[in-house]
């Protein structure tokens, strides 16, 4: 994390300071009359490889143009990579590791893909077993209704939201059915970096869209699904 050195300012120029530039951050606590003023800290941000960079670059020849993703904001444990299948489930699967922030797809020779995702936040998740129904690029979403009770301002998608990048699916969506049941959860896309590693969604399992766009080519329909 980047420091500053606080500087000591008289009362005269703090004001002159704070109306010439706006809030200020303030630090600890003034003995000899003045205020020691720090500038906020600057994200931390990692040192990417070239390998990773590549697997998160632009992909101009989707049917909407995807931005390379600035992965150096995210911890590099969410980075996509192959591990050994901690698991305990069979190859071809699809396991949710809620409590780390994980998805994996199970390989042969006791491997696995792992991916970071982003969950769903208090009161809203869902855990089981189920399997992936079938799959969808660039997807329609169309929100339940009782999102939409929820969330009036949704009324607009009742009968579905156009594909895209805005798209609340994102480039990618695999459909968790049990039995012949929808569950209404999906894991799908999303461009939000900053999401990964947290609990922001309304329970379904998002990734960036480079890594759902490798999962979906990875994972066939009605490939098992174990959200833990």
């Amino acid at each position: 994390m980047s420091h500053i050195a606080a500087a000591t300012l008289s009362r005269r120029a703090l004001l002159a300071g704070l109306a010439s530039m706006g809030a200020l951050a303030l630090a600890g606590c003034t003995t000899t009359g003045t205020t020691p003023i720090t500038n906020p800290a600057e994200p931390v941000r990692n040192a990417v490889p070239p390998d990773v960079l590549a697997q998160y670059a632009a992909l101009p020849n989707e049917d909407y143009f995807v931005p390379a993703a600035d992965i150096s904001m995210m911890p590099p444990m969410f980075w996509r990579q192959e591990v050994d299948n901690v698991t305990g489930q069979p190859e071809g699967t699809v396991v949710v590791d809620t409590a780390n922030y994980f998805l994996y797809w199970t390989m042969p020779n006791g491997r696995a893909m792992r991916y970071g995702v982003g969950l769903g936040r208090a009161g809203f998740e869902w855990s089981g077993k189920g399997h992936i129904a079938y799959k969808r690029k660039w997807p329609v979403w169309t929100p339940p209704a009782e999102m939409i009770e929820r969330q009036p301002e949704l009324e607009i998608y009742r009968r579905g939201q156009p594909p895209g990048l805005l798209n609340a699916l994102g480039a990618r969506a695999l459909y968790i059915h049990q039995g012949n049941r929808d569950t209404l959860y999906r894991v799908h896309g999303t461009m939000d970096v900053a999401s990964i590693g947290k609990a922001v969604s309304s329970g379904c399992v998002r990734l960036l869209f480079h890594d759902i766009i490798d999962l979906h080519d990875r994972v066939p329909n009605g490939a098992p699904i174990v959200v833990l």
